[in-house]
């Protein structure tokens, strides 16, 4: 059993809006579903995907700004951040106006997650690593054997995430990269919400924020 994972850019930010499906079973999850909604309902046609749920690693708007409308027009629940973004969520009307995208709704979660929580993809489980810092509710994806991560906006390829929003934190997100991410494994995939995918590994070697240092 495998996640087949195809990445939608979505919104003026560019953000990777990814499809994880089960190979087996076809069911998928849309992680962060910023925006057109539209773009996602068609990629979800394309690859025949039975859709299941929306699973958000946090709710800055690039990120959850098409959440309500889609889970109400497929009919399917959300599952995440961890109850630390609840703001963010109230505040998504907000952020539309301040950021120039359309309209959204905020919405409530079908379902909190928290730091050892497990998620479902059909036949498939990911572990849910909550990682603070960008966000205070962020939470990662991680598939084991599959060794692919989907991380948000907490790691990218050569860089991490902003820590000037309200209620980021610097050494939040550091520790939560070193201490929580990197000992999943060096040859561990991730899948950032912008830019290109890299592993733990690489960014371990090379990320002038995060590297390990040299004696």
């Amino acid at each position: 059993m495998a996640l087949v994972k195809t990445i939608v850019p979505v919104t003026a930010f560019m953000q990777n809006c990814t499809i994880l499906m089960c190979e087996e079973t076809r069911a998928a999850a849309i992680v962060d579903p910023g925006g057109d909604v539209a773009r996602i309902r068609a990629a979800l046609d394309k690859l025949g995907a039975r859709p299941q749920k929306i699973l958000l690693t946090h709710a800055h708007i690039d990120h959850a700004g098409g959440t309500a409308e889609l889970a109400r027009q497929l009919s399917i629940p959300v599952e995440g951040p961890h109850p630390d973004d609840q703001f963010w969520i109230d505040a998504l009307p907000e952020q539309s106006r301040m950021f120039g995208f359309p309209q959204v709704e905020s919405f409530t979660p079908d379902r909190w997650l928290a730091d050892g929580d497990q998620i479902t993809v059909g036949n498939v489980s990911m572990n849910v690593i909550h990682c603070p810092g960008h966000t205070p509710g962020h939470v990662v994806f991680h598939q084991p054997e599959q060794k692919l991560a989907m991380v948000g906006d907490v790691l990218f390829n050569g860089s991490i995430g902003r820590t000037d929003f309200p209620r980021g934190n610097h050494a939040d997100l550091v520790h939560s990269i070193r201490e929580k991410l990197f000992p999943l494994g060096d040859d561990v995939v991730f899948v950032p919400g912008h830019g290109p995918e890299s592993t733990f590994g690489h960014e371990r070697r090379s990320n002038p924020f995060v590297a390990d240092r040299r004696g």
